[in-house]
Parts: C-alpha cells; sequence; structure tokens
C-alpha cells in the first residue's frame, strides 16, 4: 500500500510538471492537489523534519538515523519537511551536488524511501529557489516533491502547504547581505493576497476530518525568532475561520508544542533536523507546553478521531507526547488528551 501511495504521489506531480511555469505564478487560480492514500485501516503515519540541509553535520546525520528506526517502527507513509532544506543558501541550481549530499546519501533508510513533501525555507529562498521546485530533482531522486504552496490529501486529512517566506517584510525591505529568488513572487501584496484567497477557498471546500497547515516560519515560539507578527497578521485570520487543527513549523531549530489561549489551534515547532540553537528562550503570551532547545523530530499518526504527536531527541529518545480527539467529530470526545 504504501508503494502504491507513493506511485500515486509521484505520478500526480510528474503529471503537474507540464503546467510548472503556473505554479510560480501570483495569480495560480488554486492550489495544486495532490492524492495520497491512507492506510488500509484509514491511519495515516508520518515523519516531520525541518532546518535540515548541511551534508551531515551538526548531527544531520545522527537525526537521519534515528528517523530511520522510527520510520520503520510506525510503518510511515511519507515525510514532510519544514523547510530550509538547503544551507546556508540553498541550491545554486540543479546541478549542485548540496543536493545529494544533504538529502539522498543522507536519508538513506529503506523507511525513509518513501514521498517527502517540502516546502522552501528563508535559506532556500537565498540561493536558486526554483532549483527546488524543478523536475530536474525529480529524476535524480523521486522522493523529493516540492512546491512553493500545495495541498496533500491523505483522506483523513488535508495539508495545506504554505510558502511563509515571501510574508516576511524585512526579506524585502532589509535583506542586509542576503539576496532572495522572488520569482514568480513579486509584487509581494499581490502573490500574498491571491494565495491567502485560495488557502481560504481550498479550506472551506475541504470535509476532511483533520485540517493541518504546514509552513517554514514560526507563527508562535519562544526560541530565537519567536512570533512571527505577519503570520499573526495575515495568515492566522484564515486558519481561524476555517477551523484548522494544527500549525506545524521549522525555522527555529528547537522542537516545541505551543497551545493558543484564543482559539483551538496548536502550534508544533520541527526544526532540529540539524544545528540547534542551545539557550535561546523567550516566552510569549500562549500556553508552553514543551520545549527542547536541541536536535530531533517529529511522528504524527493520525485516525479519523484521533491525532497523536511524538517528539525524538537525535538518540531516538521520547520526549514529548500529544493527543487529541477531532473537534469535528459528530459524537461527543474530551477535547484533548495530553500525555507530558
Amino acid at each position: 500500500m504504501a508503494q502504491g501511495s507513493a506511485a500515486m504521489a509521484a505520478a500526480a506531480f510528474f503529471a503537474l510538471l507540464a503546467v510548472a511555469p503556473l505554479l510560480c505564478a501570483p495569480a495560480a487560480a488554486e492550489l495544486v492537489r495532490l492524492e495520497h492514500l491512507a492506510k488500509n485501516d484509514g491511519s495515516l503515519s508520518l515523519l516531520v523534519v525541518g532546518d535540515w540541509g548541511r551534508k551531515g553535520t551538526y548531527n544531520q546525520s545522527r537525526v537521519a538515523h534515528q528517523m530511520g528506526k522510527v520510520g520503520e517502527q510506525l510503518n510511515i507513509d511519507f515525510v514532510i519537511s519544514t523547510g530550509d532544506n538547503f544551507y546556508e543558501n540553498g541550491l545554486t541550481g540543479t546541478d549542485d551536488q548540496a543536493f545529494e549530499q544533504s538529502f539522498t546519501d543522507i536519508y538513506t533508510a529503506k523507511s525513509l524511501q518513501k514521498p517527502w513533501y517540502l516546502v522552501l525555507g528563508n535559506h532556500d529562498y537565498r540561493g536558486d529557489a526554483l532549483a527546488q521546485l524543478s523536475p530536474v530533482l525529480q529524476k535524480i531522486d523521486s522522493r523529493f516533491i516540492c512546491m512553493k504552496s500545495f495541498i496533500v490529501n491523505a483522506e483523513i486529512v488535508d495539508f495545506f502547504f504554505v510558502d511563509t517566506t515571501p510574508f516576511q517584510l524585512k526579506y524585502w525591505t532589509h535583506p542586509k547581505d542576503d539576496h532572495y529568488d522572488w520569482r514568480g513572487v513579486a509584487p509581494r501584496e499581490k502573490y500574498i493576497n491571491n494565495l491567502l484567497k485560495d488557502l481560504d477557498e481550498a479550506m472551506k471546500k475541504s470535509s476532511a476530518a483533520w485540517k493541518i497547515v504546514v509552513g517554514h516560519h514560526t507563527m508562535r515560539s519562544v526560541s530565537d525568532h519567536g512570533d512571527t507578527k505577519e503570520l499573526l497578521q495575515l495568515l492566522l485570520p484564515v486558519l481561524q475561520a476555517n477551523g484548522v487543527d494544527f500549525y506545524i513549523n521549522g525555522h527555529d531549530h528547537c522542537l516545541e508544542h505551543i497551545s493558543s489561549r484564543d482559539s483551538p489551534i496548536q502550534y508544533f515547532t520541527s526544526g532540529g533536523g540539524s544545528r540547534a540553537w542551545r539557550g535561546f528562550f523567550q516566552p510569549n503570551e500562549d500556553k508552553l507546553k514543551f520545549f527542547y532547545d536541541g536536535q530531533g523530530f517529529m511522528s504524527l499518526q493520525l485516525q479519523q478521531d484521533q491525532a497523536e504527536f511524538t517528539f525524538y531527541d537525535a538518540d531516538g529518545n521520547i520526549l514529548y507526547q500529544y493527543s487529541q480527539w477531532s473537534l469535528r467529530e459528530t459524537y461527543l470526545r474530551p477535547s484533548y488528551v495530553a500525555k507530558e
């Protein structure tokens, strides 16, 4: 079944390559939608990792090894990357050896030979951003499925992958010595307005038991970058209006779970794929449930009525678990069951 799902996802992606220029256009009519079958029992298992592409250094290889072990235990269906896939400045082009050195040669475990659904991070935008969207990379490693914003429907869940880098105004107005590849994005306001409109329409059409948004940048965080005000002002209202359950991100090099005080949305940071930022902590107004300022990754197991998140460190130790019942169930359930 897993191989069938991988083949279906890859086939859907290749079918879209003929219209690849449209995927980068600011006036795209709607988000690309990929289908990924759940398991025969209707469940789904996956791993989430972010901020990893360092050619195996800063414990990237160590984290990858543990991902392989957990992936086998959970019989995962796919992997999600929350961005910053290649440091320091993305890829130089489709022939950049960093692609294989940081991805193909690192995530070698059998359990990780599944589709990887990826968003771009700010460091990816500092290189040739369009290279990561290119079919050339698919020929090198067919697992790599990267677009700017898209949807993965896995029957019981809709994952909304959101291109968050253009939201941050400082990348446009104060880039310092960094260059950002804004091809297909500028002008910023038009791009963001169209993206928010497309997201709102797609979320309203969704009938999945779970709605999960994946982006690179933090919305709520107590680590170095902290909260991203542009996402709170522009993106969060769309999530709240459409009953999104979880927002998953990277950007801060740590593992976090933050519970919103003013909505049911739960925030999860999985940005510990390589270099970690030890010692950075700045509290915010929401409720901090878990924080680890080291390397690691996250798993997510979904059923029709329950989601379970687990954080692991670079040695594969379980650091924290959180379970929640679906708020869209038609029969009474506890609002959540947390294991801390």
